[in-house]
């Protein structure tokens, strides 16, 4: 009798396999937000500014060009001078074809006020990667609309945090029995970036969902939690124990998520546990690849695609925002667009 083959213990996941999903759901969103004509609707704009050399970005506007320019929208990349940026972006403000702003960032290398400032440059109503000081405060503080208690304009989360949170759904991660803001609950999670724009979003996002986060830099950990049996509405940050490492940790952890922007960082596989989920956010890999897949039981070895894909997400998102009469036939695939948040 044949032998039967052992089956693989790691599945591996592509970036494409989640955005797919994903973009479709903005299509078909897209045209209840424009009224179901979409013949007649206006393609959105998404204007893009580049005011960096940084190689990464430059393949980031070129997947976000393609990807635009296949699911309906237009894709408008601006390349300035970082000195007339914060102009260029006032201008994209007032114009009525703009419907959505990116930057690519780090604008001022060492300088990070500087790039916080640009930041803050982007009108709220187009700020398509939810870095405006408003859209952040809410995500920290677990406020998930702008206009409370009439709640029909959701508030935008960053970018790639919400893509590796779409990922986790996708993965099945988030437990679809517990009540919504509570599916993380029981999880143990670390994330080895704290950068104020993908590791603390992130890991606030993943507390706030229930679950235990090791948000990890150069400086230490710390454990972002919503208390003892997740009873306080948003995530408490404190240290961890003194001395503790990845080594205390990585054992510990059902999700262990790398972005730290190095060739040099690799996670040590010898500390994964058996059966982890592994996911990769860094545009370097920070997982051994044939290694990580004899310990995991998933591996995501990029993010990329899906970042682009909640991209899109949030420009309509922006405009099903936009104010509109109650009366209209739009009204209510606006106050129902991407209901699950």
């Amino acid at each position: 009798m044949a032998s039967q083959e052992v089956p693989k213990t790691c599945k591996v996941i592509m970036a494409d396999t989640i955005a797919k999903k994903l973009l479709s759901e903005v299509r078909e969103t897209l045209a209840k937000v424009q009224g179901g004509d979409e013949k007649s609707a206006k393609r959105p704009c998404l204007a893009a500014f580049l005011a960096n050399d940084d190689p990464a970005a430059v393949q980031y506007a070129e997947w976000s060009k393609k990807t635009c320019e296949e699911n309906g929208f237009d894709f408008d990349l601006r390349k300035v001078d970082k000195e007339v940026l914060e102009e260029a972006l006032m201008d994209a403000n007032q114009d009525d074809s703009v419907d959505g702003i990116i930057v690519y960032y780090p604008i001022f290398p060492g300088n990070p006020t500087h790039d916080k400032y640009i930041q803050e440059t982007v009108s709220l109503a187009k700020d398509v990667e939810g870095l405006c000081h408003t859209h952040l405060s809410n995500m920290y503080h677990n406020v998930r609309f702008l206009d409370p208690p009439t709640n029909l304009k959701k508030s935008i989360l960053p970018c790639t945090p919400l893509a590796i949170v779409k990922a986790l759904e996708h993965l099945q991660i988030y437990n679809p029995i517990l009540a919504y803001g509570n599916r993380l609950f029981g999880k143990t999670i670390t994330v080895i970036n704290r950068s104020e724009v993908n590791g603390r979003p992130l890991a606030a996002l993943l507390a706030n969902d229930g679950a235990t986060v090791y948000s990890v830099d150069i400086t230490g950990v710390q454990v972002f939690t919503r208390g003892k049996g997740i009873k306080n509405p948003r995530h408490q940050v404190h240290d961890a124990p003194e001395g503790w490492a990845l080594k205390d940790i990585l054992p510990l952890s059902d999700v262990v998520i790398g972005g730290v922007p190095t060739e040099n960082f690799k996670v040590p596989t010898e500390l994964i546990r058996d059966g982890a989920v592994c996911i990769n956010f860094s545009s370097f890999r920070n997982f051994d690849g044939p290694a990580v897949k004899e310990k995991a039981s998933i591996y995501v070895p990029s993010i990329g695609k899906v970042t682009i894909a909640v991209l899109l997400r949030n420009l309509v998102r922006l405009i099903a925002n936009r104010p509109r009469p109650a009366g209209t036939s739009d009204a209510k695939a606006i106050s129902e667009a991407f209901a699950d948040g």
